[in-house]
């Protein structure tokens, strides 16, 4: 076997440890790997698997001591925390993109413009760049080859004209990905209510079905049905009738679960009837795939194909599979897998994935008011649906990891039916991350864990910050234990990079060193101090595209009081459990065209409700902390109100920060100390008067707080590197050359619209448009060189 370069740290570091944890598996060196690498593989390279969850925080989980009075059910990935590491001090950043973006570029937000999850209306400039050094790119000068399945959210989407996906469906292939194998957008797409159904017309959310299958009879006497023909894409059908002795307790749900689509109370026929609508993707159980190889090559998996049919877990899990089974045993690879699960819309998954005794497996849920095993009617709060769906989504994704596991020979399956998993006899490291802290309907909120929904995703205070992060694999020294200490998702970066003794230095530019710390020797030393002193996470907004011909507007999670505009339809808004105040709005006294700020929405609300207290989603949030001190900093918008005539609410113009400090303790069991409401320190206007705290808390504030305006000033250079900074730098390279020339040329010739390039990284104007006023700006600064920020 051809052996790869290393670096000395990984090659007289690790490599002793490969080897001890072989010996100590076989007892010499005899002994053959689990997926199939015979012991002189040790001293290859380790695989690494990746895997991302989706709004997954820590307050769903059990073995973290947390998960509510009813936690879901999590056993392999509790095995996986008990074969390896179990960090309790890990941050994400609050929003997807900017999380997975950290992962691959080992940068923070606000140096990468990259601040909020992705939308159709914001342009390229807040994306991965091609001209990034990504993590598959430095994977590369290692010998590694790389996969993404499932989502990333890296990118903007090929909806409508592409108008900000410059490279179409091969844009993972320009980031650095060898094969890519999964979906563009954030989010599964909404619920069919219609439950494929044209007879009741166009509109995906026009129908009765609200989990996306018809009922049974004692469900919805009215549509619902115990009887009729399920149809599949390739024209075959197959009759299912409800039995509540032997059979389907619910065919349209057994129908759905095989990813076909129900006729009821019809017969089977020779082809499908014109009514049955294949082309409509329906939450969980459908996809539009994306998919893109070495050589370039690209293309889509509509919900018209059968492999885009089915659970969206089990569909993530098989392609993951594939892929890896399909990789020689010769050269080491990366796969990163990111399950959509448990992102909205919540859907009730497939009965084979949960255990018979899950609380609600056999409910309908809000489907219907009434349980499909009790067959009493009732209402049942919305809310508890929900965290009864999250529960079944996690238990279903929690049982699909496992397969993954065993399938791709890293496990195995005790006779009990439980997860034999010891990572000392395989060559891969596994890597299990949350993306960012449950959703707000989804967030375990008693005890243990006590969590906080009105802070949760899309916050930066511990409920929509805190992840679980779980690391296993030969290089583990004394597995089960728990790392107390401070990282962050960049770190990750690194991490996978010093694994695999990729040289950082000789591939990222000291002018733009990255956020990423060390924590490779967590791993390897359990006595291990702290790496890093600070933790940070943040968000603010994306650039937006004025061109992208589709405008966002208001939207209020009622549960988070919280009004944003990001949303570009109804359905989006619907699918976060929002209330829309855009076109279409339900309520009277909206405008049929919608409001179009929050500031509007607010003053309406106001007028219904003196006590309503819904504020604006602030435009930037921050926060830092030492691990017992936390000082979050929020910049909001602030608006004059019009009870009279909300239409009038307007910007003044003018935002204010607010500085927050608190006391937190994520260690405490069960119920950790968070950054709860009233429970500030100190709170107001920057700088803080702290005078009357403990010298402890002073020194705390001083030191969060300059970095909390380091970072500030990182942000505002970054935000106006285009404009200010260094006009005509397109590649970051902090000179303005010929290079600039060249790569504007070819984006410019891409994805046109009127015959100019649409959004790309070299619009420096930011008008969604790559054309002539953008190099005009490039040749009037050809030969400039530019400062870079200070550390």
């Amino acid at each position: 076997m051809k052996r790869l370069p290393r670096s000395s740290k990984l090659r007289h570091g690790l490599l002793p440890i490969f080897l001890l944890a072989t010996l100590a598996r076989a007892g010499g060196g005899e002994g053959v790997f689990a997926d199939g690498f015979e012991d002189a593989g040790a001293a290859r390279p380790p695989n690494i698997l990746f895997i991302v969850i989706d709004d997954f925080g820590l307050d769903q989980l059990d073995f973290y001591g947390h998960g509510g009075l009813v936690p879901p059910r999590t056993p392999n990935l509790a095995a996986i925390a008990q074969a390896g590491l179990k960090f309790r001090n890990a941050w994400a950043m609050p929003t997807c993109t900017p999380t997975r973006a950290t992962f691959f570029t080992g940068r923070y937000p606000s140096s990468t413009n990259i601040l909020n999850a992705v939308v159709q209306t914001d342009l390229a400039n807040s994306e991965i760049s091609p001209y990034e050094m990504t993590l598959p790119k430095l994977l590369k000068t290692a010998g590694y080859t790389n996969a993404m399945i499932g989502k990333m959210h890296l990118t903007g989407t090929n909806l409508g004209s592409s108008a900000n996906l410059p490279y179409g469906l091969q844009t993972m292939w320009k980031l650095g990905w060898d094969h890519f194998d999964g979906y563009l957008d954030g989010a599964p797409y909404p619920i069919d209510t219609r439950a494929g159904l044209g007879t009741f017309g166009d509109d995906p959310a026009g129908g009765p079905f609200l989990c996306g299958f018809v009922p049974n009879t004692t469900m919805d006497p009215t549509h619902g049905a115990d009887t009729g023909a399920c149809y599949f894409v390739d024209n075959s059908c197959e009759q299912i009738v409800r039995d509540n002795v032997a059979g389907p307790r619910t065919p349209g749900r057994a129908c759905l679960d095989r990813g076909g689509i129900f006729d009821p109370n019809q017969s089977c026929q020779a082809a499908a009837p014109a009514h049955i609508d294949f082309t409509e993707q329906n939450g969980y159980y459908t996809g539009k795939f994306v998919w893109s190889d070495a050589d370039g090559n690209s293309g889509e998996v509509l919900a018209t194909d059968a492999s885009a049919r089915g659970y969206r877990s089990t569909l993530e899990t098989d392609r993951a599979v594939a892929w890896a089974n399909a990789q020689p045993a010769n050269k080491p690879w990366m796969m990163s897998l990111g399950y959509s699960a448990i992102h909205t819309p919540l859907q009730v998954p497939p009965l084979a994935l949960i255990a018979a005794d899950t609380p609600g497996r056999n409910d309908n849920l809000v489907c219907s008011p009434a349980s499909d095993v009790e067959g009493a009617p009732g209402q049942i709060i919305g809310m508890i649906d929900d965290r009864l769906i999250t529960n079944l989504m996690v238990e279903a994704m929690d049982r699909e990891i496992g397969r993954l596991l065993v399938e791709i020979g890293l496990a195995a399956w005790n006779p009990d039916g439980t997860l034999h998993y010891d990572p000392a006899g395989t060559n891969t490291l596994l890597v299990v991350m949350g993306d960012n802290g449950t959703y707000v309907n989804s967030v375990k909120f008693t005890s243990p864990g006590r969590f906080d929904p009105a802070r949760a995703k899309a916050s930066p205070y511990q409920t929509g910050v805190g992840v679980p992060l779980l690391v296993a694999g030969p290089m583990v020294a004394s597995p089960g234990r728990d790392v107390t200490h401070q990282v962050s998702s960049p770190d990750l970066y690194r991490l996978f990079a010093d694994i695999v003794g990729a040289d950082i230095g000789a591939h990222v530019s000291p002018d733009r060193p990255l956020d990423a710390q060390p924590m490779l020797a967590y791993l390897t030393d359990p006595g291990q101090g702290a790496l890093r002193t600070i933790n940070f996470t943040e968000m603010g907004a994306n650039f937006p595209n004025p061109a992208a011909g589709v405008v966002a507007q208001p939207c209020v999670v009622e549960a988070a009081d919280t009004c944003f505009v990001i949303f570009p339809n109804k359905a989006l808004c619907d699918d976060q459990g929002g209330v829309w105040y855009g076109a279409g709005s339900v309520f009277s006294g909206v405008p049929a065209a919608g409001f179009d700020h929050c500031g509007q929405v607010m003053s309406y609300r106001r007028a219904l409700d003196p006590a309503d207290v819904t504020r604006v989603l602030p435009d930037a949030s921050k926060a830092a902390s030492d691990g017992t001190y936390k000082l979050v900093r929020q910049n909001r918008k602030t608006y004059t109100l019009d009870l009279a005539n909300p239409v009038n609410s307007t910007y003044t113009g003018v935002n204010t920060n607010v500085d927050e400090l608190y006391r937190i303790d994520m260690l405490a069991l069960p119920d950790p100390v968070l950054d709860k409401e009233g429970t500030e320190l100190a709170i107001g206007e920057p700088p803080l008067d702290v005078s009357a705290l403990s010298p402890e808390a002073q020194t705390a504030y001083g030191v969060l707080s300059a970095e909390l305006d380091r970072r500030d000033a990182v942000a505002a250079y970054n935000y106006s590197y285009d404009a200010i900074q260094c006009p005509g730098d397109g590649n970051r390279d902090f000179r303005v050359d010929n290079d600039d020339l060249l790569n504007w040329i070819e984006l410019n010739g891409l994805n046109q619209l009127n015959g100019a390039g649409q959004s790309t990284w070299y619009d420096f104007n930011h008008d969604g448009k790559t054309d002539e006023l953008d190099l005009n700006i490039i040749v009037a600064n050809l030969g400039a060189t530019c400062v870079p920020p200070q550390p």
